[in-house]
């Protein structure tokens, strides 16, 4: 990473995610397998479902990131099922090893895209699912925020 090129903001959400991807690996460890599957109601996701959630957010993030620096501006960032890819990729079911390692993987492509996009990119507009129009810094930002959200479900912080 050229991380002596990010600007301070940028320099910070790589510190924020590059200690998720760090941490999440010795973290999910302390958790057994029963309280990763804990369904708290039959409309809620559970652990492990909510990592899948994460690992469906990475992989439209990590195109977003990457599509956002070459396409037309403003970049529309389109919205995504996240209910239905949840259930469609069956992540109450696959092996937990498995949800864990596709979120490291996506998660240090991302750490690598994000890391070496031009400072001059990062004031690029995107218009957000909401309709606003922002800027690709601002929505690598909330990228990291969402993961804190989520990583605060999981372990309870």
């Amino acid at each position: 990473m050229q991380e002596g090129l990010l600007t301070p903001a940028v320099a910070t959400t790589v510190t924020r995610l590059t200690s998720h991807v760090l941490d999440m690996p010795l973290r999910a460890r302390d958790l057994s397998i029963d309280e990763w599957l804990d369904k708290p109601n039959p409309a809620k996701w559970s652990k492990i479902e909510i990592l899948g959630h994460l690992v469906d957010s990475a992989i439209n993030n990590l195109k977003r990131f990457t599509d956002a620096q070459y396409l037309p501006q403003p970049y529309m960032i389109m919205p995504y099922q996240q209910d239905h890819l949840v259930k469609l990729n069956q992540y109450q079911q696959l092996p937990f090893d498995h949800i864990l390692q596709l979120w490291v993987s996506l998660n240090q492509q991302i750490l690598y895209v994000i890391a070496n996009i031009p400072s001059e990119k990062l004031s690029w507009e995107v218009i957000i699912p909401s309709g606003e129009t922002k800027t690709l810094g601002f929505w690598i930002d909330d990228y990291a925020d969402h993961m804190d959200h989520h990583m605060r479900q999981i372990f309870g912080e």
